[in-house]
């Protein structure tokens, strides 16, 4: 018989994953629109900025908070 070794993995890892991933977005549009707004200027470039690097950011986080309380809130049911 083959045993099998069960590790446990954090629950937290897809929400580090997650965040790493948002972060290194981040910071490659957050280089890629101080170029932009060099040719554009700052205030075209500064309300689509705000919305891609400040909004998108915190509502896929907020939705990946709720996501892992729903998730905790049934396993402990």
């Amino acid at each position: 018989m083959a045993s099998t070794s069960t590790s446990q993995r954090s629950p937290l890892l897809p929400w580090w994953i997650g965040l790493a991933i948002i972060a290194a977005a981040v910071v490659y549009i957050g280089y890629q629109f101080t170029k932009l707004a060099s040719d554009c200027g700052p205030v075209a470039a500064g309300l689509l900025a705000f919305v891609v690097l400040g909004v998108i950011p915190a509502v896929y986080l907020g939705l990946m908070y709720l996501t892992f309380k729903s998730q905790a809130d049934s396993e402990r049911e």
